[in-house]
């Protein structure tokens, strides 16, 4: 959805790109596939994208792309204001919410209904995967710039279609969250990963400081961040997922937490125990 959505938006509107430079890999593959001229801002950096948008073409179509949550650090974009500005400069505005789906807002729509501003956003994009636990992905938009994706999309006209149960896989999920049970658990998650944080943060370890669910643990070297995740799995079996280059820039690798709902504080107690050992084991440093 990412991908075609780009590419083909961006063709069609022959668009200059003004994207995010922390945006994930579908995104920055849905740009280049394009060909249209591409311009990259700081991340999160409101000022920089103005300056980059008031030195473009202004009398060509604009796309300023970014997400909402960002993965593999746990930022979070200002969209509010990114949409201020995408505007002031008669530009589009596309924001992926795929790692805030069903987390954040009170019906689970993601972090631009949690902050009361999804009224300016012109192109959305979201999962069914993640949250909603099944697979495919979606964009809304206009009804006008919808019909020029499926029109036109590669990527939409050449995929095979989303089998009947997993489409009513999605329609179940989507109502569970939306609904009481959602927000019950969104509150319980909300909990649980502030209580890991706080816990990795009072024991000492590089905890990148980020306001979302993502909880990234900063190691900085590729091979011990490879490291790291084989003993926490091979001596107290724990999967963590480390994050090396190209994901992340070198020198940044590291592991990324993120606690659900159902992860007890027991359980919390036990990865910190876990990660002491590891930390020890391989000389880690505790400070970022």
């Amino acid at each position: 959805a990412v991908v075609s959505t780009q590419s083909t938006g961006a063709r069609q509107l022959n668009a200059e790109i003004y994207s995010d430079s922390g945006n994930h890999a579908s995104m920055i593959a849905g740009i280049n596939n394009s060909r249209m001229p591409k311009y990259i801002f700081r991340h999160n950096d409101k000022e920089h994208l103005e300056e980059l948008l008031s030195k473009g073409d202004p009398g060509r179509a604009k796309i300023v792309a970014f997400e909402s949550v960002y993965s593999m650090t746990g930022t979070i974009a200002p969209i509010s204001e990114m949409c201020d500005i995408a505007h002031a400069y008669n530009a589009l505005t596309f924001v992926d919410e795929v790692h805030a789906v069903g987390l954040y807002g009170h019906t689970g729509a993601g972090f631009a209904e949690e902050k009361h501003c999804g009224h300016k956003i012109d192109i959305v994009s979201g999962t069914l995967g993640k949250a909603y636990g099944l697979m495919g992905g979606y964009i809304a938009s206009s009804g006008s710039l919808v019909d020029v994706v499926r029109s036109y999309g590669s990527g939409l006209i050449f995929t095979t279609s989303m089998p009947p149960s997993t489409a009513a896989g999605a329609v179940v999920s989507i109502n569970v969250l939306a609904g009481e049970e959602g927000r019950d658990l969104r509150r319980r998650h909300r909990q649980s990963y502030t209580l890991l944080r706080n816990k990795l943060v009072s024991e000492g370890f590089p905890v990148m400081r980020c306001p979302s669910h993502i909880v990234p643990v900063h190691i900085g070297d590729a091979l011990r961040a490879r490291q790291a995740m084989e003993l926490l799995y091979l001596r107290h079996q724990i999967y963590v997922q480390a994050i090396n280059y190209p994901t992340v820039p070198r020198g940044s690798e590291l592991l990324r937490f993120v606690a659900t709902p159902y992860h007890t504080p027991a359980m919390m107690e036990y990865l910190l125990s876990a990660l002491d050992d590891v930390w020890s084991q391989l000389d880690l440093p505790r400070h970022f």
